[in-house]
C-alpha cells in the first residue's frame, strides 16, 4: 500500500474503529490527530496520542484544532451520540453548521451525515471513508469461520436484505433482524446492539433463532457511515441467542476481523457476506 504522509485527522467517536485507525497510522508512520467530542468517545484511545476533546457546539474550536494539527484528511470512526438541540449552545462556526444541516438534523443519520461532509469540504478538508485507509476491513462476500448458514436461513438472509434495503431507503437504519420467514425488529436510531438485546424478548421460545442482516442505504454516503459490525455485534448476538448474521459485501464494514471470527466460532454463530443487488 503506498504511503499517505498526509496528517489523518480522526474524528473519534465510541467503539474500536478509533484505535485500529491510530493503530493503522502509528504502524505506517502516518501523521494523524484525534478529534472527540465530550460523553461520545472512548477515554482509553487518547491515551499517549495527540488529540483535543471538544463540547458537540464548539465547532469553531474543532476547526481550530484540525488546523492546528495541520490536518488535511478526516475520516469520521464510531458512534456519536446525537444530542438534544436545548443543550448545543453552538459557536459561530457551529451555528453555520446548523444552518446548513438545517432540517436534516430531525432526520435520519445518512441526511445529516451528508451535509456534515459537505461542511467539511467547504472548510478545506478531504473527507476519507474508512474502507480508504484500513483496506481489509471491507467485508468480502461468502462465509468467514466455520460456522455454514442451511437453506432456510439463506432464505431468510435474502428476506432480510430485502427488508433491510427498504429500511435504507426511509433512512430509519441500515439492520434488520429476521425469524422463520418473520421479520422481527428494525433497527432506529438507537442502533443495532440496542435492537439485538431488546428481540432477544421478540424471538420464539426455542434456545437460539434469528438472523441480524445489515445492508448499504440506497443512496449512502459511503465515506461515513457504511454498515458496520464488530465484536461487541457477536457477543449481544450470542446474548440474545440469534445464530447468524449476514452484511452486504463489499458495501459493510467487519471491525477486528480474526477477532470477530474467532468469537462467532465459539458461540457458533455463522457470519457471511452477501452480493446483493
Amino acid at each position: 500500500m503506498k504511503k499517505n504522509n498526509s496528517t489523518l485527522g480522526i474524528i473519534a467517536g465510541k467503539g474500536n474503529l478509533p484505535a485500529q485507525l491510530i493503530k493503522h497510522c502509528q504502524d505506517n508512520c502516518r501523521p494523524f490527530f484525534v478529534l472527540a467530542f465530550e460523553e461520545s468517545f472512548a477515554p482509553e484511545v487518547m491515551g499517549g496520542v495527540p488529540h483535543a476533546v471538544v463540547r458537540l457546539g464548539a465547532v469553531g474550536e474543532a476547526l481550530s484544532h484540525l488546523r492546528g494539527a495541520g490536518v488535511s484528511d478526516i475520516v469520521m470512526a464510531g458512534g456519536i451520540k446525537r444530542p438534544a438541540m436545548s443543550s448545543l449552545k453552538p459557536d459561530a462556526a457551529g451555528a453555520k453548521l446548523l444552518k446548513k444541516i438545517g432540517l436534516a438534523i430531525f432526520g435520519g443519520d445518512d441526511a445529516l451525515l451528508k451535509a456534515i461532509t459537505s461542511f467539511f469540504e467547504e472548510e478545506n478538508f478531504t473527507v476519507v471513508g474508512v474502507d480508504q485507509i484500513l483496506k481489509n476491513i471491507v467485508a468480502p462476500a461468502g462465509i468467514l469461520g466455520n460456522i455454514t448458514p442451511d437453506k432456510n436461513s439463506m432464505a431468510d438472509i435474502m428476506l432480510g436484505m430485502r427488508e433491510a434495503k427498504n429500511l435504507g431507503a426511509l433512512d430509519i437504519g441500515q439492520a434488520v433482524i429476521i425469524e422463520n420467514g418473520k421479520l422481527l425488529a428494525t433497527e432506529n436510531a438507537e442502533g443495532t446492539d440496542a435492537m439485538i438485546l431488546a428481540c432477544a424478548k421478540l424471538r420464539s421460545h426455542k434456545p437460539k433463532g434469528g438472523i441480524l442482516v445489515k445492508a448499504k442505504k440506497p443512496g449512502q454516503e459511503e465515506k461515513v457511515d457504511l454498515p458496520s459490525i464488530g465484536v461487541q455485534t457477536i457477543e449481544n448476538m450470542h446474548k440474545a441467542g440469534l445464530v447468524g448474521v449476514a452484511v452486504e459485501a463489499y458495501s459493510s464494514l467487519i471491525i477486528d476481523r480474526e477477532e470477530l471470527i474467532k468469537k462467532a466460532d465459539e458461540y457458533a454463530i455463522f457470519v457471511i457476506g452477501i452480493e446483493y443487488e
